[in-house]
């Protein structure tokens, strides 16, 4: 047993030895923060076995990237002199060494996330690989987080269950994220039931109407924050979007429908009070006289010139006459119609205040309708008083009486029935005048050109 522990000592008395003898590599700080952006410096330290060394290189790297998987090379440093940067780092890296104070340094301009890594100083020299040849440094570049992408995960209706998401793109520390709910009145509320949160994921069991409201997520780490909200409204199971637009569909359509119905009746009333008003027009396009004296008779000399003989001069006379005569007679008749248009806007008057009497008439009905109601709900509070009255209405025929009015209500509205009637029959007799008017107009045009073709 005593050799076993001399043989334990031995062994443990050269490692330790060794290692205080062997090369030790340490790096002045084991974790550095900076914001992104600037520029850092890392320290390393070596003491090697030798004092002079030959050769001595010393590499500086960080650890793989977690998306690529690829070792990052800063660059090396070699005891002749020479100075190797890697190549995505070439103007960015600067690897100075003094080999008297046995120090090394790498200065990193404008950091960015990318060297957000531990970075690793290695030194190799020659003859010294016992002890410690590398040690590390945890490089944190601090970035506040970006401004938060907030989802809703699932169906916002009645009984789902549902998640709320928050991610921020970027941010170093890794940000931590927290939910907040609001009512219309900026007022904080707690989560439903069952409600948990981790790792900016909000579940939400059951939802219902009162899980509708106003949510916001925040996001944050040691350099700031960001925040993002959203409106979170639960609706029933049968309102889905298919249905809302056929609902929505409908109701334009029936919408469209009523529009044009209302405006072809509002066309066909103008177009018949247009035609009850409209003034008749007759145009009279007598061609001008062949020559007028200073009575204004037609020149007869000026067609004797031609060879016709007196006796068609006469009947020319004459025709003429009949002319004249004729046109006084139109003249006379269109004066005649407008004397009835006249009458037919006084008698339009009259039915416009007719009608005027008729809607009092029944503003007067529906007053004494109110008091039959009133006398009604008097009747219903003694029913001994409804028997008496009514047994004495019964003797007095008061039951006849409204029924004689009714029949001269009734009267009444057939002689109004009767009177539009006749209206509509003067505006037949009006039009078969007017027809009667423009076939005479056309047998004096026939005349004319007959007799201006017998000149010829």
């Amino acid at each position: 047993m005593t050799n076993w522990k001399l043989i334990f000592c031995s062994l443990c008395l050269i490692s330790v030895m060794s290692a205080s003898f062997g090369l030790e590599v340490t790096m002045s700080q084991a974790n550095m923060e900076v914001a992104r952006g600037d520029d850092v410096t890392l320290t390393c330290n070596f003491k090697p076995k030798n004092q002079n060394n030959e050769l001595i290189v010393i590499t500086w790297t960080g650890d793989a990237d977690e998306t690529s998987g690829e070792k990052v090379i800063f660059g090396s440093y070699y005891s002749y002199g020479k100075v190797d940067i890697g190549p995505d780092y070439q103007g960015k890296a600067l690897i100075e060494t003094d080999l008297t104070a046995k120090t090394t340094k790498l200065t990193l301009k404008e950091v960015t996330l990318k060297e957000s890594r531990r970075i690793r100083c290695f030194v190799q020299i020659p003859g010294d690989i016992e002890g410690k040849t590398a040690d590390t440094t945890f490089l944190l570049v601090q970035v506040a987080p970006s401004q938060p992408i907030c989802k809703v995960v699932g169906t916002a209706e009645y009984g789902h269950n549902i998640s709320l998401t928050c991610v921020s793109e970027e941010g170093s520390p890794t940000p931590t994220y927290k939910w907040e709910r609001y009512n219309v009145k900026n007022v904080p509320q707690a989560f439903p039931l069952k409600t948990t949160e981790k790792d900016g994921v909000l579940s939400l069991v059951n939802v219902s109407m009162e899980t509708s409201g106003y949510y916001i997520c925040l996001s944050s780490n040691k350099v700031g924050s960001a925040k993002c909200n959203m409106t979170l409204t639960v609706i029933p199971s049968s309102m889905n979007l298919a249905t809302i637009g056929i609902v929505a569909g409908c109701v334009a359509g029936v919408t469209v429908l009523i529009i044009v119905i209302i405006c072809c009746c509002r066309k066909r009333k103008q177009k018949a009070k247009d035609y009850e008003m409209e003034n008749p027009v007759v145009e009279y396009h007598d061609k001008p006289p062949l020559g007028n004296t200073e009575d204004g008779n037609t020149d007869i000399m000026a067609i004797t010139e031609e060879g016709t003989d007196k006796a068609c001069i006469d009947d020319l006379k004459n025709h003429c006459d009949d002319r004249r005569g004729s046109r006084d007679d139109l003249k006379d008749r269109y004066d005649d119609r407008r004397g009835s248009r006249d009458d037919l806007k006084d008698r339009y008057d009259d039915r416009r205040g007719s009608r005027d009497d008729l809607r009092d008439r029944y503003d007067d009905r529906r007053g004494s309708r109110d008091d039959l109601r009133d006398r009604y709900d008097d009747r219903r509070g003694s029913r001994d008083d409804l028997k008496d009255r009514y047994d004495d209405r019964r003797g007095r025929g008061s039951r006849d009486d409204l029924r004689d009015r009714y029949d001269d209500r009734r009267g009444s509205r057939d002689d109004l029935r009767d009177r539009y009637d006749e209206r509509r029959g003067s505006r037949d007799d009006l039009r078969d005048r007017y027809d009667e008017r423009k076939g005479s107009r056309d047998d004096l045009r026939d005349r004319y050109n007959d007799q201006r073709d017998s000149y010829r």
